[in-house]
């Protein structure tokens, strides 16, 4: 906390001597006044996320859903978006007037959540998975009786959550997303009754056992009933109009990324990228063995993967060989030594899970480790379920992934942002397009810079097809989100689609379908890598003889994680390029 009061206390006396003029003096420190109380409130109703950022004045306290609490919610937010914007921009120095834009932007997003998403009027998810109690037990920043009291508070508010979702849902809603909050209900129960009882096992107090055993049996019981509500009394009103409308997906691009392209322009540049990625898959495949289809090829190569016994070992040991080639060719900044923990997935967040990276939040100074999870087979699994997830592993998929989530990925990203000059809204604030598009960048680049050709053209080509397996996935989110959302595409004409073009099986094709249908933005892998690559061509044309790599992965992580529109402003000299984002 004293690096934050630091931070802050230096914006207001940067901003508030840059220059002897009163109006921007005063302008300056109305800025940081307004950007601590935006924050402190911003938190303030979403506690968990507070603790999940490391600021564990939030422990065991849960949003208030009830609709009193929704509508003051929302006025908060259109107050700040009218005092953000009633502030001279230019009276700003550069830092404050990026970190204003990016306060705004955020504020926008959370309103589009809040008016065209509908999210607490039409989308059961919302309030399905509202509780989460999942970092009290991950990571030990308090001793587990003192966690475990955090978790009795958190899981006392189930029924009031339960209770908002019931008063504030619409009678008819859309049938995906009341599918899925179902699922996430019972999942949520199941995990309540035996994942978290087993994890607190080491729980000694008897007391506190008790206590804990009546929150959570109570909150067991409100998730279940919330799922057999759903399925008896909204499940047979449901209908399938879900879909934002060409004007709402405009809105969405423009509030939370700053995009101001038209979404036939960027479905148009998405199906050319994906025949292009399809080149690149079946030129790999051929480079392998030509006699074969692409699709043969590459489920050949899954075959080569590592054993039940050696999985976790083999992962930990391509880490820090791929960290080390990250090193050696300097790449990018890795500005700690401390290392990401290979570590099997815990069991009660294994449902769904192939591997993830688990870092601290930007202000945690107790429980600082990172771990990348892996996630094993299961004992009782018969032998064919456990070579068909091993596959999964080969190790050239899984080096991708590893490349994705740990180095130079998410895990770099966030040891980047913990080790630069931002502020504490670019540690807290950050937008879809800037993290998920960075790491899915990273895969491409680093094949891009030699990585897995040491052994060979064979070899380069096998992690060649399996990164462009990855790429053809996002290019297929950012294509079936823009048909869903603004051309009516349904579930089951998007699962052809990823079949077709990534060559997805039926059940996960339709999973990704499926997931279209509420998270829209997920067409933001590719849109950010896209943008990235972008700000990298017209950053290189700037630099000239002075550019590297290196230069330019550093400078962009050195600013938050930030709408990669606001990126360019910071980065290139010429306002004209500007918005010339893709």
């Amino acid at each position: 906390m004293k690096r934050i009061i630091a931070l802050v206390s230096l914006t207001v006396i940067c901003v508030s001597v840059w220059a002897a003029d009163g109006t921007r003096t005063g302008m300056g420190a109305e800025f940081a006044r307004l950007s601590d109380e935006f924050i402190d409130g911003f938190l303030a109703w979403r506690p968990q996320q507070g603790t999940t950022l490391g600021l564990h004045q939030y422990d065991g306290r849960v949003t208030d859903l009830s609709r009193a609490s929704l509508d003051q919610e929302h006025a908060r937010l259109v107050k700040y978006a009218k005092a953000f914007a009633a502030i001279d921009h230019a009276a700003l120095e550069p830092e404050a007037r990026h970190r204003c834009r990016l306060i705004e932007a955020t504020i926008q997003d959370e309103l589009f959540g809040f008016d065209s998403m509908r999210n607490y009027t039409t989308n059961p998810m919302t309030y399905a998975g509202a509780v989460d109690v999942n970092t009290y037990i991950k990571r030990d920043f308090a001793p587990l009786g003192e966690r475990v009291r955090s978790i009795i508070a958190v899981e006392k508010e189930i029924p009031a959550v339960v209770a908002a979702a019931r008063a504030n849902l619409e009678e008819s809603l859309p049938k995906p997303y009341l599918e899925l909050a179902i699922e996430i209900a019972n999942g949520g129960a199941d995990f309540l009754a035996k994942d978290l009882v087993a994890a607190l096992h080491g729980l000694a107090d008897p007391a506190l056992r008790a206590e804990f055993k009546t929150a959570n049996d109570r909150g067991i019981a409100e998730l279940r009933g919330y799922a057999e509500w759903l399925t008896k009394d909204r499940l047979p009103k449901a209908h399938t109009h879900y879909a934002l409308g060409r004007e709402k997906y405009q809105e969405m691009l423009r509030t939370g990324e700053l995009i101001d392209l038209a979404p036939e322009k960027i479905l148009e540049l998405g199906l050319r990228e994906l025949k292009r990625e399809q080149a690149v898959f079946a030129d790999a495949a051929r480079r392998i063995d030509p006699s074969k289809p692409a699709i043969q090829v590459f489920k050949e190569i899954q075959r080569d993967h590592p054993t039940e016994a050696s999985l976790i070992p083999d992962v930990r040991k391509h880490l820090e060989m791929i960290r080390r080639f990250v090193v050696e060719h300097g790449i990018v900044t890795i500005p700690s030594d401390v290392r990401a923990r290979t570590e099997e997935t815990p069991q009660f967040a294994r449902a769904g899970t192939f591997a993830s990276m688990d870092s601290p939040g930007p202000f945690e100074t107790k429980a600082t480790e990172a771990y990348y999870y892996v996630t094993p087979t299961e004992r009782e699994w018969t032998p064919q379920q456990k070579e068909e997830w091993l596959t999964s592993f080969n190790y050239y998929t899984t080096d991708v992934v590893t490349i994705h989530e740990a180095y130079p990925g998410h895990y770099v990203q966030f040891l980047n942002l913990n080790a630069s000059a931002a502020g504490r809204a670019e540690k807290i604030f950050g937008s879809y397009a800037f993290v998920e598009g960075w790491a899915h960048y990273c895969e491409q680049m680093l094949l891009d810079e030699g990585f897995g050709a040491e052994g060979g053209a064979v070899r380069a080509a096998k992690y060649r097809i399996a990164q462009s397996d990855e790429a053809l996935l996002r290019i297929c989110r950012l294509c079936v989100s823009l048909k869903t959302h603004c051309e009516g595409m349904s579930v089951d004409e998007g699962a052809k689609f990823f079949e077709e073009n990534c060559y997805y099986e039926a059940k996960p094709a339709h999973a990704e379908a499926l997931r279209g249908t509420f998270d829209p933005g997920y067409l933001y892998y590719t849109l950010g890598k896209l943008q990235i690559l972008k700000l990298r061509r017209d950053w290189q044309a700037q630099e000239g003889a002075a550019y590297s790599l290196k230069r330019f992965n550093d400078e962009m992580l050195r600013h938050g994680m930030p709408p990669i529109r606001l990126l360019r402003e910071k980065m290139l000299k010429d306002p004209a390029q500007w918005g010339d984002v893709l």
